[in-house]
């Protein structure tokens, strides 16, 4: 065992969760780009069947539309629920700020989650598809109850200092538990200083000096920002990405080793979504393998 290997089961021993496999062997592992690729390069594959376009950005991303109550983006048994349910249904019109990439695109409005490498896409894909969160192997993995029913684009509106609140949306809610969903994002984003003192109480729960901070500019200030509403809320909170992709993993370990609080630190953790598929129907297994590369 390297000293590689040796850090990340170390490390995950440490926080109470694991790695898929090809994090802690060096297998398969991907930038953020060449996950773009290899998704895009699938999506062109299966495109054939589904109505879809391909953007003219320097790497490509298949967009797909809806046709006959079909949408390549989606698999039909989720889809089918999510146009049924009004909230799941609105999350569908979340802007796609890659527009102007796209051919024609004054012709009609292109949706994030209509892009195939998005990760709300895939969340959705998975729990809303039927019967998923009565699995005993998915709740057990995420550590929830059965039957619950997600909640998308959940805003804990967590009190800032000047009276104000924060308005950050986390990608899902399940009962207690907040989940950020990743796929092929380059990382979590940053922010200055000055957007962490906004919150009251910040230093109890963060300790700056463990915080990565260039030039004043905070590091994945989106984990950040998830944790101190995870606090504020009383919830848990995950990290669900990819197990090619332990650049990701790397962020959030630095994160949480920032918390002050060992009972705080109980309530993160981090799910691939290789383990998580290992837990999935047949069927939905098979479909995040063809359009995704992720097999359980």
């Amino acid at each position: 065992m390297d000293a590689g290997e040796r850090r990340w089961r170390g490390e995950s021993a440490r926080w109470g969760f694991t790695l898929h496999a090809a994090a802690l062997n060096g297998e398969g592992l991907l930038s953020s780009t060449q996950l773009r690729r290899e998704i895009a390069a699938r999506n062109v594959a299966r495109g054939e069947r589904f109505a879809h376009e391909v953007s003219y950005s320097e790497t490509p991303s298949v967009i797909y539309g809806e046709l006959e109550g079909a949408h390549g983006n989606f698999l039909d048994a989720a889809y089918a629920r999510i146009v049924t349910h009004p909230e799941w249904k609105q999350r569908l019109r979340k802007s796609y700020t890659a527009s102007r990439f796209v051919p024609r695109a004054a012709d009609r409005t292109r949706y994030e989650l209509e892009c195939a490498t998005s990760s709300d896409a895939l969340l959705m894909n998975i729990f809303c598809y039927p019967g998923v969160l009565r699995r005993a192997g998915v709740c057990a993995l995420l550590g929830i109850e059965r039957g619950l029913q997600p909640e998308f684009g959940f805003r804990p509106r967590v009190a800032l200092g000047d009276g104000k609140v924060d308005r950050t949306e986390i990608d899902m809610k399940l009962g207690g538990l907040l989940v950020e969903a990743k796929l092929t994002e380059g990382d979590f984003q940053r922010a200055p200083m000055q957007r962490l003192e906004r919150y009251r109480g910040w230093a109890e729960v963060l300790d700056v000096e463990r915080l990565v901070v260039r030039d004043g500019v905070m590091q994945s200030w989106q984990l950040i920002r998830c944790v101190l509403a995870a606090r504020a809320c009383g919830l848990r909170f995950a990290v669900l990405c990819d197990g090619r992709r332990p650049d990701l993993a790397d962020r959030w370990f630095e994160v949480m080793n920032a918390v002050r609080e060992a009972e705080t630190r109980t309530w993160l953790g981090m799910v691939t979504w290789q383990e998580l598929a290992r837990t999935l129907p047949q069927r939905l297994q098979a479909f995040l393998d063809e359009k995704y590369g992720i097999a359980g």
